[in-house]
């Protein structure tokens, strides 16, 4: 039986994802917002809302007793964490499960195992998952780590055993340099997931980052979905991803496929998840991790299998066995997803912070967009600065990628600086089209990517001006705290934020 009412423990476009598919699925959905997103689309388009705290995700999006107390008030059966936030917090899991909801979601125990690098190491080996050669134990001082890493050989990845995005990881090219980088790992670590302990990893260069998305019940079933090409990243951070991968033959997608699926048979997995690879230039792949929850990409799949993965990611949270097997299962066409950030390319990446004076989407054949804003919102300083996930699907990858430029070239955003060109820019790269692109193809590349600064059109100002002076006309509020010379009309200038105009 799928369930009533779902409590939306998240914001943004993840959160109007799951709206949608709760009002397919016949389920009521209860989001939660902060002070600062009082006015969100996950806000306007719910069928009950919650206010649960101040903009400081510690104090809303990332408060574990005020998630449970809103889903009890609500008379919610179910909570879907969406990614990010809470999403991958085992103890958020298991206190939900205790207060009479369903989890949609992994267990509390199959994330706990994943959750530490060192131990999914450990079970991965277990169950023949190919794994970096690599060290790790508890009790290692630095003399032991630094023989260790003599004998895997250089280089050598620091990483954290807590956590990932980058975060306590080091990349160290000699013996001399590896107790300092021992040393700022373990602060980086400590500081970012409040647990310093890391271990050595074999660098791989001129790697690809491939992942396989795995679905599973709660009757044994387990089936992958394929594989997604995450090597277009900055700094750790996916930029584009795409399925199939362009880099991986039939025979290594089906050993990767199978790999995936014995990790998560390993740790008794249920829902949706990811299992992420590393693979050489040879075709070698290894296990990187598993992340215990729905993926930012997840779209991707979406398009090349024609599946729907938040329906059925509640259709076996309900106990339902999954509707198909893995021979049902192919990929058709091929995908390309881009992240539209509000961030400033040319000054290191910085988020651009301020009004989203007009944001028009583009339109057209196999073109999606998910999205969290709209017109008139904010991009604010508490969140990720996300504007939309733009998604194109086509019959080939030659075809996918004029499509993705051509729906980029279209997408209208005013008010604010976006990685837009950057975008363009990478898809239009002579190694991307062939794609020959690693994971350290963007940060070699940054200065050919990076379009030069130009002032803004007139138009565009003209644009800015209407668009501003129109919020004021149709009386929409100024923004939370920031002061009003003119009743209901909103004034660009009496905003205290970065928004300026002219040169850049």
């Amino acid at each position: 039986m799928i369930f009533r009412k779902c409590l939306i423990a998240n914001r943004g476009e993840i959160a109007v994802r799951i709206i949608r598919a709760c009002r397919e699925l016949g389920i009521q959905s209860a989001a939660v917002y902060s002070e600062v997103d009082a006015h969100a689309l996950h806000v306007q388009q719910a069928d009950e809302v919650y206010l649960i705290g101040a903009a400081s995700p510690a104090e809303s999006y990332l408060n574990i007793d005020k998630m449970i107390a809103v889903a009890r008030a609500a008379g919610c059966d179910c909570v879907h964490p969406g990614y990010g936030f809470l999403s991958e917090n085992a103890d958020f899991a298991a206190a939900a499960t205790a207060s009479g909801l369903t989890w949609v979601g992994p267990s509390a125990d199959a994330m706990r195992a994943m959750g530490s690098k060192t131990a999914a190491r450990t079970l991965m080996q277990q169950a023949g998952v190919p794994v970096v050669p690599g060290f790790q134990r508890e009790d290692a001082d630095d003399e032991a780590f630094v023989a260790a890493a003599a004998n895997i050989g250089y280089p050598i990845l620091v990483k954290a055993a807590g956590g990932g995005g980058g975060k306590g990881m080091r990349v160290v090219q000699q013996a001399q340099d590896l107790p300092e980088a021992l040393a700022s790992a373990r602060r980086e670590a400590g500081n970012a997931f409040g647990d310093s302990r890391v271990f050595l990893e074999k660098y791989i260069e001129s790697a690809h980052h491939v992942e396989i998305q795995v679905l599973a019940d709660t009757h044994g079933g387990v089936v992958h979905l394929f594989e997604r090409e995450c090597s277009s990243q900055r700094r750790h951070q996916k930029i584009i991803e795409e399925s199939p991968s362009p880099f991986l033959d039939e025979v290594t997608r089906a050993k990767m496929g199978a790999a995936a699926v014995a990790a998560a048979q390993a740790v008794g997995y249920v829902n949706a998840g990811t299992v992420e690879f590393i693979v050489n230039s040879e075709g070698a792949f290894y296990f990187l991790e598993m992340n215990t929850r729905l993926q930012v990409e997840h779209p991707v799949t979406e398009m090349v299998t024609g599946l729907d993965l938040v329906k059925l990611q509640f259709q076996v949270a309900a106990g339902d066995h999954l509707p198909f097997k893995q021979e049902d299962i192919s990929q058709r066409g091929h995908a390309i997803e881009c992240r539209l950030y509000a961030e400033d390319a040319a000054n290191n990446f910085l988020p651009a912070v301020g009004p989203l004076l007009q944001f028009i989407p583009p339109l057209g054949p196999g073109i999606r967009v998910d999205t969290g804003v709209q017109s008139g919102d904010v991009i604010s300083i508490h969140y990720d600065p996300m504007i939309a996930k733009i998604i194109v699907y086509a019959v080939d990858r030659t075809a996918a990628i004029q499509r993705m430029r051509t729906a980029l070239s279209q997408t209208v955003t005013l008010g604010t600086i976006t990685n837009r060109e950057f975008l363009m820019a990478l898809l239009a790269h002579p190694a991307f089209a062939s794609g020959d692109v690693d994971t350290h193809f963007v940060d070699s590349h940054l200065d050919a990517l990076i379009p030069a600064s130009s002032p803004m059109s007139d138009t565009a100002l003209i644009a800015a001006a209407l668009g501003d002076f129109l919020r004021g006309e149709t009386s929409v509020q100024p923004v939370a705290g920031a002061a009003s010379t003119n009743g209901d009309l909103y004034s660009p200038w009496s905003v205290a934020d970065s928004f300026r105009l002219g040169k850049r």
